[in-house]
């Protein structure tokens, strides 16, 4: 596999000598003369392998090699020595290098080698792509929610996930659409094949379309090895590819034809690939608006469209906003090593009352800001954002629990307060809680309260 290597030597003669034997195998060489000057090679671009010489003039290659592990620590780097000692081989062994050969250079020797420690980094990335994708398993119940459009999503879920269906799945920002599209590939015949990310607006157009379809060398400046891209990379599995919206009337196109006919061109390239890959997209924006404005093809969008999953804004399902708070709360609590046990219930109820214009990315910042902030065993109004109660009277009163209590026990008594509060008027009631007259309702019945 070919791949982008650094040759580190203060002899021009030996470091020639190496680019040949390398660049005859497709790899791409580049040059540096001591070891200061290969630091600021790795600052600069990435390496796949460093072939280093210990003994240089102005910085050796132990020092230089500890120097860049710091900044990239899973580079491969291959020591090359002429002082064949069991000393020197230990230490550089110790300080982190992968192998070392002696000089003078056996070729087949060091083709073997850089090999071999390809092979090496390879099934690094593999091995850490499994763990990565066995931790972090995306089941539907690892999606937080009990309220009614929490539980018609998991049906549409249920529905989906194994089929071989594309998805378009919409909402606001910070809704949680990257979980959606974990979820249903976890729980699709795919689960066990790559599940590959791609965020349509974070790369300008040239580079994302070499990131999703590849590139050939020399296809454009800076294109020195072949690349595949992320198509590739899901093959028989699923891509995802956010903010679809923001992707170019020209990538689109070529997005199509892959979603029509499986085939895809790398950039530069007139060969004809053909790619088995699910496709998920999502986007922020209303699709008919951006087709409307002339901004998305039409014809993209129902084949996209297949099967749409909307997620609804946190402000509409304020029903899981205690659970998720609190769920949010252990995990940070854990993370920063703190002893806090919960939501004050004037807290709570401000949380309760908010828009969140961020949904549940916004809750899951603010709850971690508070528990860096808060000096207590429970989270107080306090800890929270100044705007959550700009004005005392749209704070509900703070209700006097004894530490312990659990969310449920919070919730009746925030209920039964506001109640109280309105004179008994269950519409008032509801309104100021951001939850139907119905679930108030059930709410009252469930706590023994007459109709």
């Amino acid at each position: 596999m070919p791949a982008e290597i650094l040759v580190v030597d203060d002899e021009p003669a030996h470091r020639r000598m190496l680019e040949v034997v390398l660049t005859a195998r497709n790899h791409s060489v580049s040059h540096a003369a001591d070891g200061i000057e290969a630091v600021r090679a790795v600052e600069e671009k990435f390496y796949d392998l460093i072939l280093m010489d210990i003994r240089m003039s102005r910085m050796g290659g132990i020092e230089a090699m500890q120097k860049i592990l710091r900044l990239s620590p899973g580079i491969p780097i291959i020591i090359m020595t002429a002082y064949a000692s069991v000393e020197t081989a230990v230490k550089a062994l110790k300080t982190g290098a992968y192998d070392y050969i002696t000089k003078p250079i056996d070729t087949d020797e060091l083709v073997l080698t850089v090999e071999k420690a390809m092979d090496h980094r390879r099934l690094e990335r593999e091995n850490r792509d499994l763990k990565e994708r066995i931790s972090d398993q995306y089941r539907f119940d690892k999606i937080i929610g009990k309220s009614s459009s929490m539980k018609d999503l998991f049906d549409l879920l249920a529905q989906v996930a194994p089929t071989e269906a594309t998805v378009l799945v919409t909402g606001e920002s910070g809704t949680g659409k990257e979980l959606i599209a974990n979820a249903i590939h976890s729980n699709s015949p795919r689960k066990d094949a790559p599940f590959i990310k791609v965020n349509c607006a974070a790369l300008p157009e040239n580079l994302l379309e070499s990131e999703l379809f590849g590139h050939e060398k020399g296809a454009f400046t800076g294109a020195t090895a072949r690349r595949e891209g992320r198509f590739q990379r899901a093959h028989t599995g699923t891509i995802f590819l956010d903010e679809i919206a923001e992707m170019s009337p020209q990538l689109q196109a070529k997005l199509l034809r892959v979603l029509q006919e499986g085939e895809m061109e790398p950039v530069g390239s007139s060969k004809t690939l053909s790619v088995d890959t699910r496709v998920i997209a999502a986007t922020n924006r209303v699709p008919t608006d951006e087709i409307r404005d002339g901004r998305f093809r039409e014809d993209l969008y129902y084949r996209l469209n297949v099967f749409n999953i909307e997620i609804p804004r946190l402000r509409d399902r304020r029903e899981d906003i205690p659970l998720l708070a609190d769920f949010f709360l252990k995990k940070y609590a854990e993370k920063n090593g703190r002893l806090i046990k919960a939501f004050t219930p004037r807290a709570i109820d401000l949380i309760m009352r908010y828009d969140w214009p961020g949904n549940v990315r916004e809750l899951e910042n603010t709850v971690e800001r508070a528990v860096i902030l808060t000096r207590n065993e429970r989270i107080t109004p306090d800890d929270l954002p100044a705007s959550f109660c700009e004005k005392d009277a749209e704070c509900a009163p703070e209700m006097d629990l004894a530490p312990g209590r659990s969310l449920k026990e919070m919730e009746q008594e925030m209920i039964l307060k506001t109640l109280e509060e309105t004179g008994g008027n269950r519409t008032k009631a509801a309104d100021i809680l951001g939850i139907s007259r119905r679930t108030l309702q059930l709410k009252l019945k469930e706590y023994g309260v007459n109709p």
